[in-house]
């Protein structure tokens, strides 16, 4: 594969350049020294400064590798483009759409979750899949800046991740058993969102012992 670097990149060009293929070799060789040094070859990249673009090891590869398939869900699918859907849509084509980003290298995703699974890694693993979350939320439209902005990405978060263990093992036609699992999970959610902003709209107002108080007190008020 020819290199895309121009003469004198940055080391985070070099990074995001090198990004989807380490994850082309990571199924063989895991997030490796390997796999990035036979990446830096097919790019032209000096071995040393490659391994300077991921200081972290294997996590930040995987780190590289997902911003890239952020950045890639995001190009396909702008929020202007996503505006004219409903939000269950929204979500589910962002969703549907990291699905097809990550078929490819399934094997790789397997060997990513597993490298971020590690005791020392689910802070960071946290930190990345509330980064996708946010950004889905983001390219769907949402301004929530209250508790509903936590819970909305926590939620989000959750649908996800159990939505790649079954893409994990998915062997349908256009993984369709997948595709089909997260619609149910979004449906479930969807109907806990409705149920939530019904109980709130119906929410009859406790009476406030404060004021029964200050009512004794205050008669004329």
């Amino acid at each position: 594969m020819a290199s895309t670097l121009h003469a004198d990149p940055t080391l985070e060009e070099i990074r995001a350049a090198l990004a989807p293929l380490i994850a082309a070799n990571a199924a063989f060789d895991g997030f490796s020294e390997a796999a990035l040094a036979d990446a830096a070859a097919r790019a032209g990249v000096d071995a040393d400064v490659a391994r300077l673009a991921y200081p972290g090891g294997g996590r930040d590869m995987v780190d590289a590798w997902f911003a890239g398939i952020d950045g890639a869900m995001a190009a396909q699918w702008p929020a202007e483009k996503l505006a004219t859907r409903k939000i269950r849509e929204r979500i589910t084509t962002l969703v549907e759409m990291r699905i097809d980003l990550l078929a490819p290298n399934r094997e790789a995703l397997r060997r990513a979750l597993a490298l971020l699974a590690l005791p020392t890694n689910v802070p960071f693993a946290a930190k990345l899949g509330w980064r996708a979350a946010d950004l889905m939320w983001r390219l769907a439209g949402d301004t929530a800046t209250d508790y509903n902005h936590y819970s909305k990405r926590a939620i989000l978060g959750s649908v996800y991740g159990a939505t790649m263990a079954v893409f994990l093992n998915d062997e349908s036609e256009g993984h369709a058993d997948t595709r089909a699992f997260l619609a149910r999970r979004i449906d479930q959610v969807m109907r806990f969102e409705g149920w939530k902003h019904r109980r709130a709209a119906t929410k009859v107002e406790r009476p406030s012992l404060a004021r029964f108080i200050g009512r004794l007190r205050y008669p004329g008020r």
